[in-house]
């Protein structure tokens, strides 16, 4: 009987073990001075392993202090979403975005607007209720951007190695860092447009893989040779229509696709699980890409969307967000930069453009 009970009492401490590694809980004893409060942040900072000098950790204290109060107060309210303690809690919502933004409004207007193209998928009926390209395995692990406005190549890959797994049964880990250094129609860590990225990799033949062309999180000179390897080819891209879910849902069907939303906000900042329906505009400044798309038990319907800032934000480094909302230009205008590559054969041999034929 005793053994049974240690055998107990040691599967219920590897379980606790496994949920801290997961996520840091807190009481609400915590919450109950000063000094209570002081030894949470030392916890957090030890939990994500965040080195501090003294001054600079009573700033962040401080700001932790406000982010906890916003935690704690939007998880007192009836939301179908919460949020949490994640290793951003030290950090103000504009020096968070500062370096994760991709500026995506501002570079649209930098290049003028949107191109005219085809829609491939306009025929598409029959949606499916639920899709997810995850479980076809055509999407990558989470990847983590870093302190660089590079979301705009994070979003473009995450949709070109979906296209390419699904043309060739082939799933690759393509290179970001590439898009970074080499595509100078954008700009970097200072962020840009996907729609420019996919024309980039069509009109420079294609994008090599990640271990060849490692991510560094800061602009680089563009590595040639690694370049003038590459893995994957596209053909082009094609803009979904721009205020309208359900060509985005016939798009996504298909394929997984490149978008751009409004980020902003602490919410978003510590988004930790459920349907994210929170407050946010269209001030276009996050890539992500929607790998699926579904229903919760109560109806709700949600995009699923991929997210670049490593695992340990949000569902595992994914958001859901509410789908089919009373706004034609959808929750944080994820209907208004849609964008997908195009791969007409099954192969990555490379193909002759247009003016060399």
């Amino acid at each position: 009987m005793m053994d049974t009970k240690k055998f107990l009492l040691v599967g219920l401490s590897l379980v606790l073990v496994f949920a801290l590694a997961e996520s840091f809980d807190y009481p609400e004893s915590d919450l109950a001075s000063e000094e209570s409060l002081w030894d949470l942040y030392e916890r957090w900072r030890g939990h994500h392993t965040l080195s501090r000098d003294l001054k600079e950790k009573q700033m962040r204290f401080n700001v932790f202090k406000q982010n906890l109060k916003h935690i704690h107060k939007v998880n007192q309210m009836d939301k179908p979403y919460k949020l949490k303690l994640n290793r951003y809690a030290d950090m103000t919502n504009h020096e968070f975005l500062s370096t994760r933004s991709s500026k995506v409004s501002h570079h649209r207007t930098l290049h003028g607007p949107r191109r005219n193209t085809g829609f491939m998928h306009a025929k598409t009926s029959d949606l499916p209720p639920s899709v997810d390209w995850r479980k076809n395995g055509a999407v990558t692990g989470v990847k983590n951007q870093g302190r660089c406005g590079s979301c705009w190549a994070f979003s473009t890959v995450v949709a070109v190695e979906g296209i390419n797994k699904i043309k060739t049964g082939q799933l690759l880990s393509l290179s970001e860092q590439e898009l970074v250094d080499c595509d100078k129609d954008n700009h970097g860590c200072d962020g840009g447009l996907m729609e420019q990225a996919l024309d980039f990799i069509a009109k420079s033949d294609g994008l090599t893989n990640e271990e060849s062309y490692p991510y560094t999180a800061r602009d680089g000179s563009c590595e040639l040779p690694k370049k003038n390897a590459p893995e994957v080819i596209i053909d082009g891209y094609e803009m979904v229509p721009e205020s309208d879910e359900n060509s985005l849902m016939k798009a996504v069907a298909n394929q997984p696709v490149a978008v751009a939303i409004d980020a902003g906000g602490k919410d978003f900042q510590f988004y930790s699980e459920g349907v994210f329906n929170g407050d946010c505009g269209t001030e276009l400044n996050h890539g992500v890409a929607i790998v699926g798309y579904g229903e919760t038990q109560d109806g709700t319907n949600y995009w699923i969307v991929k997210n670049s800032w490593g695992t340990d934000w949000g569902e595992k480094g994914y958001l859901r967000m509410q789908r089919e909302i009373n706004a034609e230009e959808g929750l944080c205008g994820i209907t208004l930069e849609a964008s997908y590559p195009v791969k007409l054969n099954s192969d990555n041999s490379r193909r002759p453009r247009k003016d060399e034929l």
